[in-house]
């Protein structure tokens, strides 16, 4: 089969990317090249006037230094970068709504008592301290082993210990944090249940967590403490016959049709590779756009990783207020890191440079993509739910755990994780989609991909693919087993941020 040689990203665009080496004098996208250009630069396939925005992603990359011609290459010798008073360019740009056509508009899930929707139907043996992480883990293992949850209608039984709790102050950012992202998970609608256990000498108390958040204790949520109980192996027994109370009760519900409205996707990229921002990326954003058409809401997070991007989302904010909290949280950023010594242009990482991403702008322009061309309604804090429906941005850390566990906090019920050089990852209570920006990683890694994204190279639509993603998404709420379930990832990715002084 003969490979496209080049890939528009967007009808809005006024460069393709070169997906092989093109000689000077080809016919490209109806222009002829004008001279040499290698695989994966740009191509101008309209006329650009100096001044003008260069599209790429559907969005203002750079603003043009001189007059650019069709079959010109684009590049550093005719860019510059865009500048804060070039964003009302992004803001001026069309954006073509989604073909919703044989979509589907419902999925099979849980209807909570809150009214809330969930994907999966968990037992949570959550934690107050690193203290406890121990015994919550036992609980889990030795109630599974006791008892088959399949017959019940319940997806599992998982631990979720972390490493703080205590060394810590009882009031503050950190502890608000540790707060949210506790209440997000217990309330959490791919719970049916949640036991809680603590220590009990912890800074982090159960009884103020409940006290605060309204929670209170029934037949879907439980709490212990070790000191209360008499020690590990009475909270461990205590764990287990609570386990076996609550089983039936929160097997008492079956899946029923819920409007995909209901669905909050949360959005991650990680080991990201050069063909990130070309494939996966904006195909995924493609899917983004649909949900948010028929009402769904997506989540995109890590705030370093926007870097240099930043501008283009704030010219899609539904309002200056959505536009200015964003850039209020990069200024945070960016006193938090030089507090620490160091800078918020760390990335890319190794194994990016290796997939070929240069720049942190290079990656967060690829990056922002998954948040398709949607208007961003809401930027909230970490782990904080939000309000409104559509995209939204919370902030948080690149680390793909970390702000994973926010955004399942924020109410996510399924994630969707691009990755170019490979990821090995799961959030439970959450199902984690896989999409490999290249087919070679596909193939190398068939255990842990969902989708290959690769083939958008070789001529599968952006939309083609965003249309696969978004039943991919649809069949995971309802129930279809992803490749980081099959395997039982999950557990071990809880991972709170700790914006704290460790005392």
């Amino acid at each position: 089969m003969t490979l496209p040689s080049f890939i528009q990203l967007s009808s809005a665009d006024n460069v393709v990317v070169a997906t092989s080496n093109l000689a000077r004098g080809t016919l490209v996208a109806g222009c002829t090249v004008s001279v040499d250009i290698p695989r994966g630069h740009k191509l101008a396939i309209q006329s650009i006037e100096p001044g003008d925005g260069i599209i790429k992603y559907g969005q203002v990359i750079g603003i043009a230094t001189t007059a650019i011609q069709p079959g010109d290459h684009v590049h550093v010798h005719n860019i510059r970068a865009a500048e804060e008073r070039d964003e009302r360019r992004a803001g001026k740009m069309e954006v073509v709504p989604p073909d919703l056509s044989g979509l589907p508009k419902t999925f099979m899930g849980y209807r909570r008592a809150d009214g809330r929707a969930g994907t999966r139907n968990f037992i949570g043996i959550m934690t107050s301290v690193n203290c406890s992480g121990t015994v919550a883990k036992l609980i889990a293992e030795e109630a599974g082993r006791m008892v088959d949850v399949s017959k019940y209608g319940v997806d599992g039984i998982a631990a979720f210990p972390h490493t703080t709790g205590c060394g810590m102050s009882d009031q503050g950012g950190g502890y608000e944090i540790l707060k949210r992202t506790l209440e997000g998970f217990i309330i959490h609608p791919n719970f049916g249940g949640v036991i809680m256990v603590g220590l009990g000498c912890e800074q982090f108390q159960i009884a103020r967590l409940m006290k605060e958040t309204g929670i209170e204790r029934s037949d879907r949520f439980q709490f212990l403490t070790i000191q209360q109980s008499g020690g590990t192996r009475a909270t461990i027994d205590a764990g287990v016959e609570l386990v076996r109370k609550m089983l039936p009760v929160v097997g008492n519900v079956s899946r029923e049709p819920i409007p995909v409205s209901e669905l909050s996707v949360a959005l991650q990229c990680g080991g990201s590779d050069s063909y990130s921002g070309i494939t996966a990326n904006p195909a995924l954003g493609r899917a983004v756009d649909m949900l948010v058409a028929l009402g769904g809401s997506a989540i995109l997070t890590e705030t370093p990783e926007i870097i240099g991007a930043e501008h283009l989302l704030a010219a899609r904010a539904a309002d200056s207020q959505v536009s200015q909290r964003l850039y209020n949280r990069l200024d945070w950023w960016v006193e938090y890191t030089r507090f620490f010594g160091n800078v918020l242009n760390n990335n890319p990482s190794p194994g990016n440079k290796a997939g070929g991403l240069t720049t942190i702008m290079e990656k967060s322009l690829g990056a922002v993509t998954k948040g398709g061309a949607s208007p961003l309604e809401q930027v909230v804090d970490y782990a904080e739910r939000p309000v409104r429906r559509g995209l939204i941005f919370m902030d948080g850390p690149g680390f793909d755990p970390c702000s994973a566990t926010g955004q399942i906090a924020c109410g996510a019920n399924v994630l969707c994780f691009t990755t170019g050089r490979g990821s090995a990852f799961g959030c439970k209570p959450v199902p984690s989609i896989k999409l490999a920006s290249n087919s070679q990683l596909f193939e190398h890694m068939r255990d842990d991909m969902d989708i290959n994204c690769g083939d958008v190279v070789s001529g599968t639509s952006l939309d083609d693919k965003g249309r696969e993603i978004f039943h991919m998404i649809v069949d995971t709420a309802s129930g279809r087993q992803t490749r980081s379930e099959h395997h039982g990832y999950g557990d071990l990715e809880f991972i709170p941020w700790q914006l704290h002084a460790v005392l």
